[in-house]
């Protein structure tokens, strides 16, 4: 069994969080990566150690510590990797990828490892599956879909601490503008094409 056969089995063991946030959602990132990491020429056993861990600690949204998971999955990471005979080196560059992934950080990820583990965690919030995990986050939630009066934030600022929608709105919509790759780019592209064609449809219904 090689090492990252190792890792992908112990947080296997670890993660136990909502849908949005689960042992899939690792796999769904890591498989981006590794279609990342061959078009970006990246070092791929750092990467995808990287996508393995980067939710290794995860709080609810609902959870004060929520904004913290990063920083304590990036810090748990350290003595994985190093059980694991990874380089001092190497550590630092894993658990740096991890610590500035987040969203809600606001970081440019220095290396091209954190660049691509930034976007491969990204894409899994465009798509089909990022329509999926919005609003099983919003069920879990208990948030209403919409704001009746301005469903799609016309004339408000997005509030999606309140509706499930809002969220298109105060990020989703905008990941495309902020991938770091090229072919990370151009797949939040076509991911991004799904989530207007979804709201120019609910619009309709609604």
């Amino acid at each position: 069994m090689n090492v990252l056969d190792s890792i992908k089995n112990e947080v296997k063991e670890i993660i136990d969080n909502d849908s949005a946030h689960d042992f899939e959602h690792i796999m769904r990132v890591y498989k981006n990566a590794q279609k990342l990491c061959k078009k970006e020429k990246a070092n791929e056993k750092l990467v995808l150690s990287a996508a393995l861990l980067h939710d290794v600690v995860s709080y609810p949204k609902s959870d004060k510590r929520s904004k913290n998971s990063s920083t304590e999955s990036a810090q748990k990471s350290k003595s994985i990797l190093k059980k694991y005979g990874f380089s001092n080196n190497e550590i630092t560059i894993v658990s740096d990828a991890i610590l500035d992934h987040s969203f809600s950080q606001n970081k440019i990820p220095e290396t091209l490892e954190g660049k691509i583990l930034q976007d491969a965690d990204r894409l899994d919030a465009l798509g089909a599956i990022g329509l999926a995990r919005v609003f099983a986050t919003g069920g879990s939630l208990k948030r209403p879909f919409y704001n009746i009066d301005d469903p799609f934030c016309t004339t408000r600022t997005p509030d999606d601490k309140t509706w499930t929608v809002d969220h298109f709105y105060q990020k989703l919509l905008k990941l495309e503008s902020l991938m770091n790759t090229k072919s990370g780019k151009i797949e939040a592209k076509k991911r991004t094409i799904v989530l207007r064609e979804f709201l120019k449809q609910l619009k309709q219904e609604i």
